[in-house]
């Protein structure tokens, strides 16, 4: 997807409020990976799009009142791990164990 195909997709929201990219994006975050490499390779083929910004795209997915209704359950557990590591990132920051 170019930035271009990008846009549109996310600009064309489905009647629950999210883009058919942002659900193809929670059913992906559904899957459980043995190995961050093999993810980080999906991530590229299915959605053409590094994994840093497919992370962007995530985190901003994440904080939509939209995705709490689509799949509150997903959705809670992936906030619950990013204040983790964010909590994690910050202690080490400090110089404290997390």
């Amino acid at each position: 997807m170019n930035d271009e195909h990008e846009t549109h997709e996310a600009a064309a929201p489905s009647a629950s409020g999210l883009s058919d990219r942002d659900h193809k994006i929670l059913a992906f975050e559904r899957q459980w990976w043995k190995y961050a490499g093999a993810k980080e390779q999906a991530v590229k083929e299915l959605f053409d799009m590094s994994a840093t910004r497919y992370y962007q795209v995530l985190n901003a997915i994440i904080d939509t009142p939209e995705a709490l209704a689509a799949d509150p359950m997903l959705v809670k557990r992936l906030r619950r791990m990013r204040a983790s590591r964010q909590r994690a990132r910050t202690a080490r920051r400090l110089g404290m164990e997390a």
